[in-house]
C-alpha cells in the first residue's frame, strides 16, 4: 500500500512511502532570501516531511539537489553540511543540478531514505 502525505501544491504530494522507503520533495515556505536559507528551511521541511513518515535524514540513501544558481553552490553545501553532520556514516549519496525554477524559488530538495521497520 502506497501512503501519500499531500502538500500545498496541485497534482504532486510533499512526501509518500511504500514498504520501508520514504520519498519526500521540499522548498523553501520563504523565497524572499538568499540560498543558502532557502536550502536551510527546505531541508528543515524534509527533516519534518520524513518523520511524518517514520524516517529520518539519517536514513537517507539519495538525495537531489536542484539549484538555480550553480555560482551560489557553496552556500547551498554550507547549508547541507550544517545540516547533514559530521558523521560520515549517515551522509547520502547526493546529487547536486543546476535548473531553472519557478519563481524566486532558489533550491529545491528531494530525498528517498529509509523508515524505521516498525512503521
Amino acid at each position: 500500500m502506497i501512503e501519500r502525505i499531500a502538500g500545498i501544491y496541485k497534482g504532486r504530494n510533499k512526501s509518500s512511502a511504500y514498504k520501508d522507503l520514504v520519498f519526500s520533495v521540499a522548498t523553501s515556505p520563504d523565497t524572499s532570501v538568499g540560498t543558502k536559507e532557502q536550502t536551510k528551511q527546505a531541508l528543515e521541511v524534509i527533516s519534518e516531511n520524513l518523520k511524518e513518515l517514520g524516517s529520518s535524514k539519517e536514513s537517507i540513501l539519495s538525495a537531489q539537489v536542484f539549484i538555480a544558481k550553480m555560482d551560489e553552490k557553496a552556500e547551498m553545501d554550507e547549508a547541507w553540511c550544517s545540516w547533514i553532520g559530521p558523521n560520515q556514516e549517515n551522509w547520502p549519496q547526493r546529487a547536486c543540478l543546476g535548473v531553472e525554477l519557478e519563481g524566486a524559488v532558489l533550491v529545491e530538495v528531494t530525498v528517498v531514505a529509509v523508515r524505521s521497520p516498525n512503521c
